[in-house]
C-alpha cells in the first residue's frame, strides 16, 4: 500500500492558502467596492454622506457661459461662493465645456490652463462647504438641446474623446470630497434611439469606475428623442448598471411661460402664474370638431363675418376645446381675422368670452397639411380694424392651423360658438375654409396654471424614482427674467416649486446664477454686479433656504 498521507497533507495546505487568498481577494474587492460609502453616495432613494446621514442638494448653476469657447473667468470669483452659501445653498452645477481642457486640432492632449481653472473653483467650494457637481455641457461632437450636437452621435470619434476626458478628469478628482458626482453629458438629444445614449453612458460609466469608484454619477433622460414625441414607461430614463448613480431631470413647464418674450425662442407673451384659465395636460388627443360652421364662397371675396353655430356638449370624451383656422383645397389664398368664442350655459344662456383674439400673430399657430403642400403667414396689407391678419395659401387638400396656447376647458351640457372674419383670393370651388373648433380627449389630469400642475409635473419622477429604488434630481428649473416683470408673478412660482420640492426631498439646483436669460445676475460679461441683479428672487432664494 502507497503512502499518501505527505501528498495529502500537502494537497490540504494549498487548499487552506487558496481558501485565504480567495477570502483576502473577497474582502479586498469588498473595500473596493465599499470606498466610495466615505464620500457623498446613495442609498437606496437618498444620498446620504460618509455616517448614512441624508443630504439634501439644494444649489444654482454656475454656466461658466459654456456656449463661448474658453475659460470664463468673468463669470464668476470667490466672492461668488460667499453669496452662494449666503443664499443657504449647499451645491453648484457647474458646467463644462469640454473646449477648455482640449482643442479640436490636437484631441486627447489636455490643457493645464483647464485643470488650473477647476481646481481654483474646487478651493473656492471648499472655504464655503459648497459641494461641485461637474457637468458636461457641451460635449465633444456639440452642444445637445437646441438639437445641433448630432455629431456625437453619428461620429464615433466624439465618443471616443468624451470617454477619454471623462477617465482623466474622474482619474484626477477621484479623492476629491468636494466633488459630489459627475454630470456624464447635459439634455441629451439621440439622432435615432433611446439605446444611443443607454450604450454610450453605459460605456462611460464603466469607463469612470475603473479608475473612480467613489462618486455618484448623476445620468440624465433624454429632453427628446429627434422625430419622436412619446416616451416610454420609464420616461426614457436609459438603464443603467451602477450601484451609486442619480436619475436626472429637468423640468420649465409651463414652457410657454418660462420662456416667454425670448427672441431665440420665438414665444410671445406668455401669461402670467398662477393662471386657472391657462391649461396644462398630457397625451390629449383629437376627438372631434364642428364641420357645420358657415364655409368661405369660392371666387374672390371682400372681408365678410362668418357666425358659427352654437354646439351644445353632450359626449363626456370631449375635455378640452381648440379654435381652428380651415384652408383645406383653398388653391388660391384665405385671411382670417378678429375671433370670438363664446360660452353658454345649459339653458343657452351667456356666461362669458372664451376668447377675443386679433390674429396679428403667427407664433402660437400650428399648421398642419395632409399633403405637405400650402404656406401661411402674416399678411401685413389686409384685416379687419387693421392691416394685420393670418393666411393660408395654396394648400390642395386638407390643412388648418390650429392655436394650442388658446385651449380651453370644456363643460358638459355647455355650448359653445366661435366666429370670426374671412376674405377669399381666387379660392377654388372645391374649397372648404371655415372657421371651428376641435375637441380634444385626454385620460390624463388637466391642470391650470399653478402649483398643482407643478407638483404633477415634478412628483411623476420622484413616484417613478421610488418605485425603482434610486434617487432622483432636478438638475435645471427656472424662468426666464420676463416672469419677474409686470406682475407675471415669478417669484411665486419659484416659491411654490421650492415648496415642492421641501415637500418631497427632492434634491434641485437653479438655472442659473449669472447670465441675461435666467440669472439671478444678469449680464453676459464682466463680474456679478449685485446693482443688476434679481434680488428679489435672491431673497427668497434666502428665506426659504436658511
Amino acid at each position: 500500500m502507497k503512502n499518501y498521507s505527505f501528498s495529502v497533507v500537502f494537497i490540504m495546505l494549498l487548499c487552506s492558502m487558496s481558501c485565504k487568498k480567495n477570502e483576502a481577494v473577497k474582502i479586498n474587492e469588498t473595500v473596493l467596492a465599499n470606498k466610495h460609502n466615505t464620500f457623498i453616495h446613495t442609498n437606496g432613494t437618498k444620498i446620504v454622506d460618509a455616517n448614512n446621514n441624508t443630504i439634501l442638494l439644494r444649489g444654482i448653476a454656475f454656466s461658466n457661459w459654456v456656449w463661448n469657447d474658453g475659460i470664463q473667468t468673468a463669470h464668476h470669483n470667490a466672492q461668488d461662493y460667499i453669496r452662494v452659501k449666503n443664499m443657504g445653498m449647499n451645491c453648484i452645477r457647474f458646467y463644462l465645456n469640454y473646449r477648455i481642457f482640449e482643442d479640436d486640432a490636437t484631441p486627447y492632449q489636455y490643457k493645464q490652463t483647464g485643470w488650473d481653472y477647476l481646481n481654483q473653483n474646487i478651493i473656492w467650494a471648499k472655504a464655503n462647504g459648497i459641494y461641485l457637481i461637474l457637468n458636461m455641457h457641451v460635449p465633444q461632437g456639440g452642444y445637445q438641446s437646441q438639437g445641433g450636437g448630432d455629431a456625437l452621435w453619428t461620429n464615433v470619434e466624439n465618443q471616443n474623446r468624451l470617454t477619454a476626458l471623462w477617465k482623466t478628469i474622474a482619474n484626477k478628482y477621484k479623492v476629491e470630497k468636494q466633488i459630489v458626482g459627475y454630470g456624464l453629458v447635459n439634455e441629451i438629444v439621440p439622432t435615432n434611439s433611446l439605446t444611443q445614449w443607454q450604450q454610450l453612458a453605459q460605456r462611460l460609466t464603466d469607463t469612470i469606475r475603473r479608475v473612480d469608484k467613489n462618486h455618484i454619477l448623476f445620468i440624465e433622460k433624454p429632453i427628446y428623442i429627434k422625430g419622436q414625441t412619446t416616451e416610454n414607461a420609464d420616461y426614457n430614463f436609459p438603464v443603467i448598471n451602477d450601484d451609486n448613480k442619480v436619475y436626472e431631470f429637468h423640468t420649465y413647464e409651463p414652457y410657454y411661460y418660462t420662456h416667454q418674450l425670448f427672441s431665440w425662442t420665438g414665444l410671445p407673451d406668455g401669461g402670467k402664474y398662477p393662471d386657472e384659465n391657462n391649461l396644462n395636460y398630457e397625451d390629449a388627443t383629437w376627438y372631434n370638431g364642428i364641420f357645420n360652421n358657415p364655409k368661405l364662397p369660392s371666387g374672390n371675396n371682400d372681408w365678410q363675418q362668418f357666425d358659427g353655430v352654437k354646439y351644445k356638449v353632450t359626449d363626456g370624451n370631449m375635455k378640452l376645446g381648440v379654435p381652428v383656422l380651415v384652408g383645406a383645397n383653398v388653391t388660391g389664398k384665405v385671411y382670417f381675422d378678429n375671433l370670438i368664442l363664446k360660452e353658454y350655459d345649459t339653458a343657452g344662456v351667456f356666461v362669458r368670452d372664451v376668447l377675443d383674439i386679433n390674429l396679428n400673430d403667427i407664433a402660437s399657430w400650428g399648421y398642419w397639411s395632409s399633403n405637405n403642400t400650402g404656406t401661411y403667414g402674416i399678411a401685413t396689407n389686409t384685416g379687419v380694424g387693421d392691416n394685420t391678419s393670418i393666411f393660408i395659401n395654396g394648400n390642395t387638400l386638407d390643412c388648418n392651423l390650429s392655436n394650442y396656447r388658446k385651449i380651453f376647458l370644456v363643460k358638459q351640457g355647455y355650448y359653445y360658438k366661435i366666429s370670426g372674419w374671412m376674405k377669399g383670393e381666387n379660392v377654388s370651388a372645391q374649397a372648404n375654409c371655415s372657421i371651428r373648433i376641435d375637441f380634444l380627449n385626454t385620460s390624463k389630469p388637466i391642470y391650470g396654471r399653478n402649483k398643482q400642475y407643478m407638483e404633477f409635473a415634478i412628483n411623476k419622477y420622484t413616484a417613478w424614482a421610488k418605485q425603482k429604488n434610486v434617487p432622483v434630481y432636478m438638475g435645471e428649473f427656472g424662468a426666464g427674467n420676463p416672469c419677474f416683470q409686470n406682475g407675471k408673478g415669478g417669484l411665486q412660482f419659484v416659491n411654490d416649486v421650492i415648496d415642492i420640492t421641501k415637500a418631497s426631498g427632492i434634491h434641485f439646483t437653479y438655472h442659473a446664477y449669472h447670465e441675461s436669460a435666467f440669472g439671478l445676475y444678469l449680464g453676459d460679461s464682466g463680474l456679478p454686479d449685485p446693482a443688476n441683479a434679481n434680488n428679489s428672487l435672491i431673497n427668497l432664494f434666502t428665506q426659504k433656504l436658511q
